[in-house]
C-alpha cells in the first residue's frame, strides 16, 4: 500500500502538546524556591539539592529545564539566575510576579482545567471547581502577607507595561489622573513621572490602599499621588481630567462596563479623556496570540473578555465619548483613548 510521504508538518501540535509543560517548570521551580535561593549566587546541584529538600536527579531535570527556558544559566560554579529571574521571580525583588505566578499554579491551572466546559456553558468556572459563584478572593488570601504577595506580583506585571501605555499618547494637557483599581499605583506613578506637571490619585478598594501608600511613597512622584478608598460602582469619584482604566474593563459584562464609563464621563469636565489600558484583538480576531489567550482567561474567570479596538470605540461612543484612538504595544497591554466632548 503506498504511503504518502507529504504529511502536514506537525510542529503546531507537538508545540502547544508541550506548552503546559514549559508552564509548569515555571511554577514549580517558583514553590520550591529554586530562584530565592540562587539570589546570593550560584549553587553547585549536590548543594542545592538538600538546601531545597529535593531528590537530587529530579530537581537536575527542573533545573535544565529552566536553563532551556532561559530562567537559569548554568557553569562550573553550579546554577545562575538569569537578570530575568532575578527581577521577576525572587522575593527580593520589588518587582516581582511571583505572587500572580502562584496564584496562577493554585488557582487559574484549576479553572483552565475546565475550559471546555467553559465554553459549552459561557460562563466562568468557580462554582464547578471551588463551589462558589465568584472570585472569591478572601478565599486565598487568608493572610495579610498571601493578599500582599498576590498584589506585588501584580504590581511586577504592571511595572512592565504601565511605562508604556502612559507615553502611548501625549498626556501632556491633562492635569490630574484618576488610576480606578489602581491596586500598587505604578500606573500613576509611571504617569506622574513622565509627566513632570500632572498629579495622580489611585483610588481602589480600602483593603488595597495599604500597600498602595507604601509602594507610592517610595517613588520619585509621591508628593504628587493620593491614594483614596473605595468602589467604582458606588462611590463618588474623584475629580479629574483624565480617568485610567487599566485591566479593569476586561472583567465585566458590557452592562456593568456601561455603568463605569457613564460614571467616570459623567464625572470628566469637557476636553476630559478616559485612557484604557487592556490587550487588544485584531479586529478579525485572529490575534495577537497574548489577548487571545487573556480572553479565553477572562472567560474561565469572570465574566469579561478582551476586545479589539472597534469594539471598544463602539462601547465608548455609546457612552458619548469621541476620538477613540487605540495603540499597540509590545507589552501585556495596549493603550486606548478616548475624549469627552
Amino acid at each position: 500500500m503506498p504511503t504518502d510521504l507529504t504529511l502536514p508538518d506537525p510542529a503546531p501540535v507537538f508545540e502547544l502538546l508541550e506548552g503546559f509543560r514549559r508552564s509548569k517548570v515555571l511554577f514549580a521551580a517558583v514553590e520550591l524556591g529554586v530562584f530565592d535561593a540562587l539570589a546570593s549566587g550560584p549553587i553547585a546541584l549536590s548543594d542545592f539539592a538538600p538546601r531545597l529538600n529535593c531528590q537530587q536527579d529530579a530537581l537536575e531535570r527542573l533545573l535544565d529545564a529552566c536553563v532551556q527556558n532561559q530562567l537559569l544559566t548554568r557553569d562550573e560554579s553550579g546554577y545562575h539566575n538569569t537578570p530575568a529571574a532575578t527581577m521577576y521571580l525572587c522575593q527580593s525583588s520589588s518587582r516581582r510576579m511571583t505572587g500572580y505566578i502562584r496564584y496562577s499554579n493554585d488557582v487559574l491551572w484549576q479553572l483552565w482545567g475546565k475550559l471546555e466546559h467553559a465554553v459549552q456553558d459561557g460562563t466562568h468556572r468557580w462554582k464547578e471547581v471551588y463551589g462558589w459563584d465568584g472570585p472569591i478572593f478572601s478565599h486565598f488570601f487568608k493572610t495579610e502577607e498571601s493578599k500582599r504577595e498576590f498584589l506585588m506580583g501584580m504590581h511586577g506585571y504592571g511595572c512592565v507595561s504601565s511605562p508604556v501605555v502612559v507615553s502611548a499618547f501625549d498626556l501632556t494637557t491633562y492635569q490630574t489622573l484618576v488610576d480606578l483599581g489602581g491596586a500598587t499605583g505604578h500606573l500613576a506613578v509611571a504617569a506622574c513621572e513622565r509627566y513632570p506637571h500632572m498629579r495622580g490619585i489611585v483610588f481602589d478598594l480600602p483593603d488595597a490602599t495599604p500597600l498602595a501608600r507604601e509602594m507610592v511613597s517610595a517613588t520619585r512622584a509621591a508628593n504628587r499621588i493620593d491614594v483614596v478608598g473605595g468602589d467604582f460602582f458606588v462611590d463618588v469619584l474623584p475629580a479629574a481630567d483624565l480617568f485610567a482604566l487599566g485591566r479593569i474593563v476586561h472583567d465585566w459584562a458590557e452592562e456593568k462596563i456601561l455603568r463605569l464609563l457613564s460614571r467616570v464621563y459623567d464625572r470628566l469636565p469637557s476636553g476630559g479623556a478616559i485612557l484604557i489600558a487592556e490587550k487588544l484583538l485584531w479586529d478579525d480576531k485572529t490575534g495577537p496570540r497574548w489577548a487571545q489567550l487573556q480572553s479565553l482567561n477572562m472567560l474561565v474567570c469572570t465574566e469579561g473578555k478582551e476586545r479589539s479596538l472597534q469594539e471598544y470605540a463602539a462601547i465608548l461612543e455609546r457612552v458619548g465619548f469621541v476620538e477613540v484612538r487605540g495603540v499597540r504595544t509590545a507589552t501585556p497591554l495596549d493603550a486606548v483613548l478616548a475624549t469627552k466632548p
